[in-house]
């Protein structure tokens, strides 16, 4: 889709490196709204990350903020313990994965209408998932890291009334801190995103599906992703 960054294709080095990575993606639960996809990812920013290391796959949750927009050719930035032997295992630039995921929730049968009727329905679950393509590059330089623990800080702080800044810490501490750290930037490449949120179900299950998740404050956030997809249909 011109314009989003958001594609349904994986590069060939991709698939070289991992197999065929691409994620289940029927068309009714694909995304492709990109101001939903960059706001989940501000929402759910801790990232499984995966690269493919000198001896084999590297798997760690990090979390992660974009820089700008979240489309091919911006970036993401980190920052990882020095001690993670993430950064160690890939040359600067590797092919990586980022995957967010979130907004899940159980599905009874028991929500659907039509159960009553023809009995012909399963349990699922519903979910978003996002799938970010690109390149993960390290940085020790000093000036860099803290720009990005600057930045990661900043953002995160932003929703408490009294922030904390790195300058509320001693200077000698937060120099010792930064030591132990390595920045990571990610690249864009591409954007695979998911969701499943009762799109393939008739209407009236759908709204059943609604009231039950709406009803329990620990599934309120997938309630608003099948209402956002009951209205984007009519």
């Amino acid at each position: 889709m011109a314009g989003t960054g958001v594609v349904f294709y994986l590069r060939k080095s991709f698939r070289v490196l991992f197999g065929e990575t691409h994620m289940y993606l029927p068309t009714v639960f694909a995304e492709t709204d990109a101001a939903f996809i960059a706001d989940f990812v501000d929402r759910h920013p801790l990232a499984t990350v995966v690269i493919s290391g000198h001896d084999g796959l590297v798997i760690d949750h990090i979390p992660f903020m974009r820089e700008g927009e979240l489309t091919v050719g911006h970036r993401l930035i980190a920052h990882a313990a020095k001690a993670n032997s993430l950064w160690r295992a890939l040359d600067t630039g590797a092919p990586a994965v980022l995957i967010f995921s979130g907004a899940g929730a159980y599905i009874s049968p028991a929500l659907y209408p039509s159960k009553q009727t023809t009995h012909e329905v399963v349990p699922t679950w519903n979910y978003v998932a996002i799938h970010i393509h690109g390149r993960l590059s390290y940085t020790i330089d000093d000036l860099e890291k803290r720009a990005i623990v600057d930045r990661l800080t900043n953002k995160m702080e932003a929703v408490r009334t009294d922030p904390w800044k790195m300058s509320d810490a001693p200077a000698r501490y937060i120099d010792q801190m930064l030591q132990g750290v390595v920045g990571l930037v990610f690249d864009i490449d591409t954007i695979v995103a998911k969701t499943k949120a009762s799109q393939n179900r008739l209407p009236e299950d759908c709204a059943g599906v609604l009231a039950g998740l709406a009803s329990k404050e620990e599934t309120s956030e997938a309630a608003r992703i099948v209402e956002r997809s009951v209205s984007s249909s009519r």
